[in-house]
């Protein structure tokens, strides 16, 4: 399908299209940059956007905190049946969102889909949510007397999302906040906006056909004009940023430093152990997946591999044949596993890495290659082979680099593994019991994901997703990430005629 028609068919019809919007519609912004969303494969255009500017900007928070004061008194599972119709649109419009996503982010096809899926199913999380914001009833110490506490909406909640999902991680967000009572206000990341106003056009028919405005709410626009404000703004109690460990360090403490909360996905370095008694052809197959998914640009993205001495030798050698059967290229071809780096900066950082890993004494096994002939942003995936866990190793490189550590004992493995600054996802191939339990208890993987017998990439919905360290500590997605969005409230109702003191206090 030609670009200009998968942006009509995705109600994309403006040569310039508006990157505001608000309870009364698309903005047009005089004072808004003028960005170019190009397709990563190519180089070339897709579209002009026209960015939000400080005043477009005034007006959508302004008009999303007024939708707030009949939303969160909108019951939940009312909240819940117009997530549950947005799940349905983006059911109908998989398949040109999936494509767009490949198109401007370079993911193959597959992942694009994948992505969308991903958002469906985080919405039928969130229908079923709506039904389940549960608190607790505690037992008094004063008679006649009952404990319980609730949970309220918290506010308008302001995401901030990266280009490598860009738009599943809007909805693990717009989702969740929408059933808790949050009207939502998304920065999508500069290099794939057009996503974003796809998913807002979608979200807009949603809420016409259910008589409400001011839920989703887009304000795409630069870093520091657009960006700043989100952090600054006093009446966005809730901030949830995806993005590096630099740049969510100023998050972190701009947002405190208002009182404000944050979820913090930054930065993973996440590493396989393949123990001595692994099952080598699913560890060759998660590894594959985990190392050059997506170009290796995931956070959950598999860049360390500790393997124990006496199966590294056979398990390199079933990666290096496994990696030269990954076929790299234009990212709708159905039989492509690789597309590109999404800048031409990203292409020199991976180079800058391959150079310190050698100059470290790295060896490299496969790849590390400039693939020119496919365009400016193609690159081999690389495996190279560390004497030690240098600098650069413990350093997140957002590319399709796998650095092999060999260990001897597994006492050395786990120091291996958590002897980095970040902690996001992590896994161990073994068929010893002691060993994955070992790995999953308190002494074990510091990571906010641990995984047996599957890779770090790929996790589902229904769990809490997040992690520890530089990673930023934030959960959103499953389990009760919910709680971020809301506000705790401790209730004491006195239904007697006295009034005792806890504690058991006497006064007066």
């Amino acid at each position: 399908m030609q670009t200009t028609a998968l942006l009509k068919k995705l109600s994309i019809n403006d040569v310039n299209p508006g990157a505001c919007y608000g309870i009364e519609g698309w903005i047009t912004d005089p004072e808004g940059e003028e960005t170019v969303s190009t397709n990563p494969s190519t180089g070339e255009r897709i579209a002009a956007i026209v960015q939000a500017g400080p005043h477009a900007y005034e007006h959508v928070v302004s008009e999303a905190v007024r939708a707030f004061e009949s939303w969160r008194m909108t019951p939940a599972p009312k909240r819940g049946e117009v997530v549950r119709d947005l799940g349905n649109a983006l059911r109908e419009l998989k398949e040109p969102l999936g494509e767009l996503v490949s198109v401007e982010m370079g993911k193959i096809l597959a992942e694009g889909h994948g992505e969308v899926q991903e958002m469906i199913d985080i919405c039928d999380f969130a229908v079923g949510l709506s039904r389940q914001l549960y608190g607790l009833t505690m037992a008094s110490e004063r008679p006649a007397h009952r404990m319980m506490e609730q949970w309220h909406p918290l506010g308008p909640t302001g995401v901030i999302t990266a280009f490598n999902f860009p738009v599943a991680v809007w909805s693990w967000n717009s989702a969740i906040a929408a059933v808790c009572g949050d009207p939502v206000v998304w920065k999508p990341a500069t290099p794939t906006m057009l996503c974003g106003i796809a998913v807002q056009h979608i979200a807009n028919r949603v809420m016409a056909d259910h008589g409400v405005s001011g839920i989703f709410n887009l304000v795409a626009g630069p870093a520091d004009s657009i960006g700043n404000r989100l952090l600054n703004d006093r009446r966005l109690p809730l901030i949830s940023f995806t993005g590096s460990t630099r740049v969510g360090q100023h998050v972190a403490g701009t947002v405190a430093h208002r009182f404000g909360r944050t979820i913090l996905e930054l930065g993973g370095n996440n590493a396989i152990i393949v123990t001595e008694d692994a099952n080598l052809d699913l560890a060759v197959r998660a590894i594959l997946f985990g190392a050059v998914g997506t170009a290796g640009q995931r956070c959950t993205s598999t860049r360390r591999l500790i393997a124990h001495r006496k199966v590294a030798k056979e398990l390199t050698r079933r990666l290096v044949d496994a990696y030269e059967q990954v076929r790299i290229g234009d990212p709708l071809d159905p039989a492509v596993l690789m597309g590109p780096l999404i800048t031409a900066d990203a292409v020199e950082e991976m180079f800058r890495a391959i150079e310190a890993a050698k100059a470290d004494g790295g060896k490299v096994l496969f790849g590390a290659r400039r693939l020119p002939v496919l365009g400016q942003q193609f690159v081999e995936p690389a495996i190279v082979l560390m004497p030690a866990q240098t600098a650069i190793v413990k350093k997140e490189t957002f590319a399709p680099i796998l650095y092999i550590l060999e260990y001897d004992d597994f006492a050395q493995a786990m120091q291996l593994h958590n002897d980095v600054p970040q902690g996001l996802s992590s896994a161990i191939f073994t068929s010893s019991l002691q060993k994955a339990e070992e790995f999953l208890s308190p002494c074990g993987s510091d990571c906010g994901i641990a995984n047996v017998n599957i890779g770090t990439s790929g996790a589902e919905i229904g769990g809490a997703f997040g992690g520890e360290k530089e990673t930023g500590g934030g959960r959103e997605s499953g389990s009760d990430a919910w709680k971020s969005y809301m506000r705790r409230q401790t209730n004491t109702v006195n239904w007697s005629d006295e009034l005792p003191l806890a504690q058991g206090i006497k006064f007066g």
